[in-house]
């Protein structure tokens, strides 16, 4: 299981289409900066520019891809964290984690997902409002890394914390 724990509050608005952003309740730059130097450390990545995303997205790329093949948003990359103005991320989970993701409010649906043009393992996490958030979040950031690295199968729910 993913978390245990539900978002609190309404959905942020997102754009329906591409590029896919979140439009409000922007994740503050302190925790957006302290997600981004946890996702760099995570072992086997190189940090990079995405390789679909806006030019200010930050992605991981895995150094040596291990995972299936819906285990990536493109190449060996598996997560992007966007711009400042955004915070969001997308990533790709098992799909039983991305229902409980969903479910539990910090996730959405990829718009390309409905197009049948991206795997539905892909999915938008809302960036974090605060620190209780920001642990959910990279809990979230963990299972996209187990699941690309091969150590959570696609059926899989996920490990990450339970704040």
């Amino acid at each position: 299981m993913i978390t245990d724990t539900r978002r609190r509050g309404p959905r942020p608005a997102t754009r329906p289409t591409t590029p896919h952003q979140q439009l409000d309740q922007t994740a503050p730059a302190r925790l957006q900066e302290e997600l981004w130097l946890r996702m760099a450390a995570l072992p086997g990545v190189r940090t990079g520019r995405s390789g679909i995303s806006l030019p200010d997205t930050r992605a991981l790329h895995l150094t040596a891809a291990s995972g299936p093949a819906d285990a990536y948003l493109i190449g060996a990359e598996f997560a992007h964290l966007h711009g400042a103005r955004d915070g969001s991320l997308h990533l790709s989970l098992p799909e039983a984690g991305v229902r409980q993701a969903i479910e539990r409010g910090w996730a959405e649906p990829h718009p390309a997902v409905a197009m049948g043009l991206v795997p539905p393992t892909i999915v938008m996490v809302y960036g974090p409002r605060d620190d209780e958030e920001l642990e959910v979040v990279w809990g979230l950031v963990q299972d996209s890394h187990a699941f690309a690295t091969g150590s959570l199968r696609s059926g899989s729910g996920g490990s990450g914390p339970r704040p």
